[in-house]
């Protein structure tokens, strides 16, 4: 048999990330699931509850995923495999009723703002944005004293790419409080580090891309509930929208969560040591890192949290020769074992700067580089930013 909702919840999520999504057990039989490669199956007659029928309704390479996820997750329902991360977005801004209002961070994924702004602007939603750390002003958006209340709160701790961190569980008290629904996106985090759910969120959200299949080989996206009206919704969407996986990269994601736990323990530790090395740089203008105890979201994030991440952001200072901009794109060219490349949370180094991005949000720092530790030994990670930021000095 598989493993239970029981026995998983009796687990620790390093041992159910290993475990959770096997086939049951029969002699001769794989203990990995297979790919099936199926665009439909036999039917003896009417469609009811639990038939695949048609590849755009189910496949069974995605069950093992969404399965694992859900439990990874503490969702009591399976999960929702989706062709990409931004295919998932589209599923949970479906949640939305037509002119409904849905409030979210000014410094999120800039494919979420850049969807929900077109949303908007075809006045399908109402969108406002807020600094997501602001509790207060993030309460005044979701019921304004002389106005419509939200009817959808997205939450996303820590930001994209500014590391905000929310106050998860006090925003989602306000929301329920008018009535909204709350989808948090817990790609930065992994449920290894933070359940949102167990916070009060309605549904979380994965790019599955990053840290869950996390070989920058997959683009995937998932979504997780426990509530069975709001998961027929998004399962609705995913079937009339289109936006399924292919069981071949289902499969690569289920593969490369099994060794989540690790590459998330590696990860982080080697971030906390970069971020406090570079904190004191002099080249480094800023820096943000939730584990440093003088990041503005430290405290939050110890309270609601298992740990920090592995993204860390700093600002490169200029000169009487270049720019913060310049100089922070002079120091990516210089590195050699670092990637620069747009992505985030796979076993390799990732380096950029974000506002090279024309969807970038305005307000994110032009000489602003995000950082995505991998799991490379981190004196050999450290020693080339440093030969890099010395660089810059000529």
């Amino acid at each position: 048999m598989s493993l239970s909702d029981q026995h998983a919840a009796d687990l620790s999520p390093e041992t159910v990330v290993v475990a959770a999504g096997r086939p049951d057990r029969a002699h001769d039989e794989p203990v990995n699931p297979p790919i099936v490669l199926s665009s439909t199956y036999f039917g003896t007659g009417s469609l009811g509850d639990g038939d695949r029928g048609y590849g755009r309704y189910a496949n069974p390479t995605w069950d093992p995923f969404e399965d694992a996820l859900a439990k990874l997750e503490g969702a009591t329902l399976p999960g929702l495999l989706y062709a990409s991360g931004l295919a998932a977005v589209s599923s949970a801004l479906s949640l939305v009723p037509a002119g409904g209002v849905v409030v979210m961070p000014s410094h999120s994924y800039a494919g979420s703002l850049v969807m929900a702004t077109e949303l908007a602007e075809k006045g399908f939603l109402e969108l406002r944005t807020v600094d997501i750390t602001d509790t207060d002003a993030v309460k005044a958006l979701i019921s304004p004293e002389n106005g419509k209340n939200a009817d959808l709160l997205w939450l996303e701790s820590p930001t994209n790419p500014m590391l905000g961190i929310a106050d998860v569980r006090a925003l989602t008290d306000a929301a329920h409080a008018v009535g909204a629904i709350v989808v948090t996106d817990n790609t930065f985090s992994t449920p290894l580090v933070q359940q949102p759910l167990s916070l009060g969120s309605d549904v979380v959200l994965h790019s599955v891309t990053k840290y869950l299949a996390g070989h920058s080989d997959v683009v995937l996206g998932a979504l997780v509930t426990s509530n069975p009206e709001l998961r027929a919704t998004l399962l609705h969407h995913r079937i009339i929208h289109g936006g399924i996986a292919g069981p071949f990269e289902a499969w690569l994601a289920l593969r490369g969560l099994r060794t989540l736990a690790l590459r998330i323990e590696r990860s982080q530790a080697s971030a906390s040591t970069l971020a406090e090395r570079l904190s004191s740089h002099p080249r480094v203008e800023a820096i943000r890192f939730p584990g440093l105890p003088t990041d503005p979201g430290h405290q939050r994030a110890k309270e609601q949290m298992k740990g920090f991440g592995s993204i860390l952001c700093i600002q490169i200072a200029g000169d009487e020769q270049r720019s913060g901009a310049e100089a922070a794109d002079e120091l990516v060219r210089a590195l050699q074992l670092w990637l620069p490349a747009t992505s985030l949370g796979g076993v390799e180094s990732l380096i950029e700067r974000r506002r090279r991005h024309t969807a970038e949000p305005l307000s994110v720092p032009e000489n602003l580089v995000r950082l995505s530790v991998g799991i490379e030994n981190v004196e050999d990670l450290w020693s080339d930013l440093e030969q890099a930021l010395k660089s810059l000095d000529g």
